[in-house]
């Protein structure tokens, strides 16, 4: 069996990654910030939050590295760091890897066995 652990540091990364995309709200200002940059007013529109509780959620993926923020005069400016969903990528890239051949030889074991019914 391959192993398919992530190091401790891989895991420390998706580890944080997971655990803020958890939220649903801040999945979808991830979801929005991947067409373009928004303002923390585009940003909370949708979802009908504070400006605090916007800060709070936005907060939390500055934090896990998947969002920047910059000031532009009295506007703060959000953009997605696609760069740091390169780990969960690479790792769920392993683990469908390691899927696949499992499906694959269980499907050659099933084949055989079916080869085996047939003498």
């Amino acid at each position: 069996m391959t192993d398919t652990s992530p190091s401790g540091e891989v895991f420390g990364v998706l580890t944080t990654t997971f655990g803020a995309l958890a939220d649903p709200t801040r999945l979808a200002i991830v979801e929005r910030l991947s067409r373009s940059e928004a303002t923390m007013s585009e940003l909370s529109a949708p979802h009908e939050l504070s400006p605090p509780a916007m800060t709070k959620h936005v907060g939390v993926l500055v934090d896990a590295g998947l969002v920047t923020r910059r000031k532009v005069g009295r506007t703060v400016v959000c953009a997605l760091r696609p760069a740091q969903l390169s780990e969960v990528q690479a790792w769920l890239g392993d683990l469908t890897t390691y899927w696949n051949r499992t499906v694959d030889r269980l499907a050659e074991l099933v084949e055989g066995e079916g080869d085996d019914d047939r003498h």
